[in-house]
């Protein structure tokens, strides 16, 4: 058998026996030549016969000037350690070997290594050649140095993991940003946000100029009064066309630029203006890296290096690039958590409106403090309501969750139970009622509810609790008793089984209805927070509205992690 056919492998391919397919050359040429190691075969006088292309890129020389020369005569700056060849060519062992030098491709490496493993091809018994699959290797200091830079750029992003998007606060997480990017990234930096729907000061760009909000900026002391004049943090910034960050979002890629001259800086900048001004501070590198999740773009990061700094490397670039990815899904997280929170505290100041007025024999207060950032807004709602023989049903309830959904079924909540309430049943058929009513509604999120039906003729209250917490009454001495209502199941669970229990609440004495928020604590047992809000001292005789906002100074912070709701009442002395 010749050599003839692995010179034609893109004819015919080699000769294969019976067991193989007709076409099974063909299948080999297609794996030869889509691997990624390089192969060759040589013939008994180690000249080649075949290459793939792999290897053919490798040493830089087109395929088929390599067959019927040997690896010396090709490529002489290597060495091929044809001395083990032969070897194999002699008793048939498999070997492998290290060569190196220079092929005639380029590299800008001191020296190429290769590893090749060579085996003796047979015919009938008869030697024929070698075949080598060759894999192109680093030398171990340039292995230690990737490895190093490998290590150094998972541990910045490991620190970043834990320093950046730390809170659903968008400000925030853009100064993380920043403080992170300076100085190890960038002796300058910034970021850029895209404005929302909710920035309705944003007066209108001239034509074809992108406005931007800085979000957040970083630069070393000695540079940050003068980077500021270029546009401070919750300032909206304009960019000129063509200028790197609308490039950078309309292309969603990183733009590296060297800023060495005017040109360059007249075309980068926001505006041709701060060529000058650039030029006083030492611009002379920028990185743009689009911010982008959920395939939306979100805003920019900049980068600049001024001074001595050098330019941005590739390696820059990818840092920045990973760094931008973990950034803008905390970023994008923290935006939709804005809006949601936005719309859902309209809608819950729309439809929590002031509670109606009482009867003339009673007096009604109310506050609402929605959550801080650590949570959304929740489905609190309070109500008064004046019924027949000069009774006032005052409400209090919390709708499950958080939210838009929240604040929806709030309002479906308050809706029906004033339809109830107009009835005239005791609170705890009106609870009844209500839990009945809302069960059917599978859409409907559970809520908790207490009733004081308020009779200041009488000088009594009627209570009943729907897995609520009790009301307390602030007395003429300034202390807070905790009044025992038995509290049935949450209402919308159709379990039903509320009573009602009475108690004075004659004149001098201030009821108190409120929603968890004002209470609870992480962490705390709920018997404790109970007894720590009613341990506190209150101005029994003060105006309502001062006794309110005591209160919430003393138990509510303003970070506050739930919404707050609280009605207070007092019966007026009766007129002689």
């Amino acid at each position: 058998m010749e050599l003839d056919p692995w010179h034609g492998i893109d004819e015919e391919g080699p000769v294969f026996g019976d067991a193989f397919p007709p076409r099974a050359g063909e299948i080999l040429r297609q794996v030869l030549d889509g691997t990624s190691a390089g192969v060759g075969v040589l013939d008994p006088q180690l000249r080649y016969a075949y290459v793939n292309p792999t290897l053919a890129r490798m040493n830089g020389v087109p395929a088929e000037e390599h067959v019927g020369r040997t690896i010396a005569e090709l490529l002489p700056g290597i060495d091929a350690r044809e001395d083990v060849l032969w070897q194999v060519l002699a008793d048939g062992i498999p070997r492998e070997v290290t060569s190196s030098g220079h092929t005639r491709a380029g590299s800008d490496r001191e020296r190429r290594y290769w590893h090749g493993a060579y085996h003796r091809l047979e015919d009938n018994g008869k030697t024929i050649g070698l075949v080598g699959i060759v894999l192109e290797v680093t030398d171990s200091r340039e292995q230690q140095r990737d490895l190093e830079r490998a290590r150094a750029r998972l541990a910045m992003m490991d620190r970043a993991a834990t320093m950046i998007g730390t809170t659903l606060d968008m400000a925030t997480t853009c100064e993380e940003l920043v403080q992170f990017l300076v100085p190890d990234l960038a002796d300058i930096a910034t970021v850029e946000i895209i404005p929302s729907d909710l920035d309705t000061d944003v007066r209108p760009a001239p034509r074809g100029v992108l406005r931007m909000r800085r979000a957040a900026m970083a630069a070393p002391d000695g540079l940050m009064d003068r980077v500021r004049a270029f546009g401070a943090p919750g300032e909206h910034v304009d960019y000129q066309p063509g200028s790197a960050i609308p490039r950078c979002l309309a292309s969603g890629r990183p733009i590296r630029e060297n800023l060495a001259t005017d040109a360059a800086i007249s075309r980068s900048a926001p505006n041709p203006e701060r060529i000058d001004a650039y030029r006083a501070l030492g611009y002379h590198s920028a990185l743009v890296v689009p911010l982008s999740a959920r395939g939306e773009p979100v805003g920019t990061v900049s980068m600049i290096r001024t001074g001595d700094s050098p330019a941005f490397s590739d390696e820059d670039v990818v840092a920045a690039q990973d760094l931008a990815g973990r950034a803008a899904i905390s970023l994008d997280n923290a935006r939709r958590y804005t809006r949601e929170h936005h719309i859902a505290l309209e809608l819950q100041r729309a439809l929590l409106s002031g509670p109606s007025l009482p009867h003339s024999g009673m007096e009604i207060a109310s506050r609402y403090r929605p959550s801080g950032s650590s949570a959304l807004v929740g489905g609190d709602w309070f109500d008064s309501m004046r019924l027949p023989g000069g009774r006032t049903l005052l409400v209090i309830g919390d709708v499950m969750g958080h939210g838009v959904a929240a604040a929806v079924d709030m309002s479906h909540y308050s809706a029906m139970l004033r339809v109830v309430a107009a009835e005239g049943l005791p609170p705890h058929l009106i609870l009844e009622r209500m839990d009945l009513l809302m069960a059917r509604v599978a859409s409907e999120r559970p809520a908790s509810c207490l009733l004081a039906l308020a009779d200041p003729d009488q000088g009594v209250c009627t209570y009943s609790s729907a897995g609520h917490l009790p009301p307390a009454v602030l007395g003429a001495d300034g202390a807070i008793r905790l009044l025992q209502v038995p509290a049935g199941p949450p209402l919308g669970t159709g379990f039903g089984g509320y009573t009602s229990v009475t108690g004075p609440c004659g004149p001098g004495r201030t009821l108190l209805l409120y929603t968890d928020g004002l209470v609870e604590r992480r962490g705390e047992d709920i018997d404790d927070s109970l007894t720590r809000f009613s341990g506190l001292r209150l101005p029994g005789g003060a105006p309502l509205d001062d006794v309110l906002d005591l209160l919430l100074a003393q138990l509510v912070d303003e970070d506050v992690e739930d919404d707050v709701a609280v009605l207070a009442a007092r019966f007026l002395p009766r007129r002689p």
